[in-house]
Formats: C-alpha cells, structure tokens, sequence
C-alpha cells in the first residue's frame, strides 16, 4: 500500500485531484436542527481556519448547511493558495429540479464570493426520477461553464446510481461524448458497521471516489470489542483507528468536531498502519446506520 499522509490526494474521473482527508461542517440536511455532531454558522470560520492550521485542506459543506459563507470567509483568511484547498458543496433535497438546482449553484457562488467550486454534488436522491436527473443536468451545465470543477452525487442507493449512468449515456448519444458529466465522486455513510459492499463496488469499477461521512460513528462506537486491541497496540483512539481504516480502504472520510484537540487528533492518522489481518477483523457485517440512509428511498 502507498505511504498515506496528510498531502494525499486522490484523482478523480473529473481529471482534478481531491484530499484523500476532509474536514465535514455538516448539520441536519432535512432538519436545519444542529446537534453536537454539526457546525454552527457562528462557529464554523473558527473550526475551519483551525483545521487548516492542523493541515487539512478539504472542506466539505452544503447549501443545507447554512455555513458555506464562514467556510469561504475562513479559506480567504487562511492565506492558504486557493487551488490548495479543496471545497463541496451540495444541492439541497429541498431544492430538486433543474431550475431549482440552477438556484441553489448560483446561491453558493452568491454566499462564497468564490471563482470556482472544486466539487458540487446532490445531496440526497429524493424528488423523483424528473428532479433527480434534472438536478443533474444543472450540475453538468455549470460544470462545462467552468464554475464548477468536479461533480457528483451523495446517499444514492445502486437503483439511484444506476438510473443516473442511463441518463448520462442518454445525454452523450445525445450532446455528444462527454456531454452528460461523470460521476467524479459519491459520498455515503461509511465504516465497519455500514460498509456499503455493493454501493462501493458499483463505485470501484467505475473509478468513482468514495467519500466517507460518519467515519468515526459519531463516536457511538468506540467501546466495541473489535476496536480495543487495536487501540492497545497502536496507542491510538477508536476514532484514529476507524479514520486509519477508511483511509487505507481508499476512501475520503470526512471526520468533523468544533473542539480543537479532536480536529487535531483526527489528522493524527498517518503514524501506524493497519495489517491486512485488522483490516479484515473490522468486517462486521452489520448495517447499521447511525444517521439518515435515503440510499433506500424510492422517491
């Protein structure tokens, strides 16, 4: 396996380069309810100029989110070359359709006052089959405008993802080659107990990035018995452990905390590596969600 670091960096199908770490500033994307695990708009400049100093460089946020304003806020002030930090955004679930999609980009570069966007995806496949592929053909136009660099989708089950390859094809025979986007990169709940066998394959033959959200469970699960030898050995949290595992599985996961020693602990993966024989002992089986799954949705 290639020495993983910091500076790691995966290619997308885009042809551009995403952080194989990010920094998530998620709240609830139906809700707009914050909880622990979600950043506030009047905290997360802070949060995110800290983890910059930690040494992340990928941000990931949303419209739903209502904190893409203080993400950018803090990417201007970081004096940090803004074609080293990597930012996502994403269309709201309320803002399905290709006009409504059209909105919600413009409503970005709006709060951002930024050039470009690195990565925009959907947020979740709800809205029907119409404002599914609608929402995505707002997302391949302003791709080819420029605006936006890489695009993609998030909580697609395999039926979702495989109505949106149809629709690409569609768009190619039809525009012509090329025309109808490509799925740069997908964004799940992923870990030991949600490890999407069959969503992460689809993904895999495909070259399509998986983005981990929920990597660390939330820290619901950090007393599980597979996980103590592992922190034992290594002198590592849970948290550590789980991160080096979605790491080494070749996913992007997407940690997030407003405290600053945990922003600090959740980069400090990059020091031991997992065996073959522990990667393995983290196969659980299991499906279990610990946040919203509308990979199951048939909207």
């Amino acid at each position: 396996m290639a020495d993983l670091s910091i500076h790691t960096k995966h290619q997308m199908l885009s042809g551009y380069d995403i952080p194989a770490l990010g920094f998530g500033v998620s709240v609830d994307p139906l809700s707009y309810v914050v909880t622990v695990y979600q950043t506030p708009a009047d905290v997360a400049e802070d949060v995110v100029l800290h983890s910059f100093k930690v040494g992340y460089r990928h941000v990931d946020s949303a419209r739903a989110y209502r904190n893409e304003g203080p993400c950018a806020e803090a990417m201007k002030k970081a004096g940090i070359p803004r074609n080293e930090i990597f930012f996502t955004s994403k269309v709201p679930p309320r803002s399905m359709g290709y006009e409504q999609a059209k909105s919600s980009i413009k409503s970005s570069f709006s709060q951002t006052g930024l050039d470009y966007i690195d990565l925009y995806l959907i947020h979740a496949p709800f809205g029907g089959k119409e404002g599914r592929l609608g929402a995505w053909r707002a997302l391949v136009e302003a791709q080819q405008a420029g605006r936006i660099r890489s695009i993609g989708v998030s909580n697609y089950g395999v039926h979702h993802l495989d109505e949106l390859e149809s629709y690409i094809k569609k768009l190619e025979a039809q525009d012509g080659e090329g025309r109808g986007g490509e799925i740069s990169v997908g964004q799940w709940e992923v870990h030991p107990w949600l490890a999407r066998p069959d969503i992460v394959e689809w993904c895999k033959k495909r070259g399509v990035v998986v983005e981990a959200y929920c990597p660390i469970v939330r820290n619901q699960r950090s007393n599980e018995p597979v996980l103590q030898p592992l922190v034992k050995k290594y002198g590592k949290t849970a948290c550590q452990v789980l991160l080096r595992w979605s790491l080494q599985k070749g996913f992007v996961p997407l940690p997030k905390s407003v405290t600053p020693s945990r922003i600090e602990e959740n980069a400090d993966v990059y020091d031991f590596e997992l065996t073959p024989e522990e990667m393995k002992s983290l196969e659980t089986g299991e499906y279990a969600p610990c946040a919203w799954d509308p990979t199951t949705s048939n909207d």
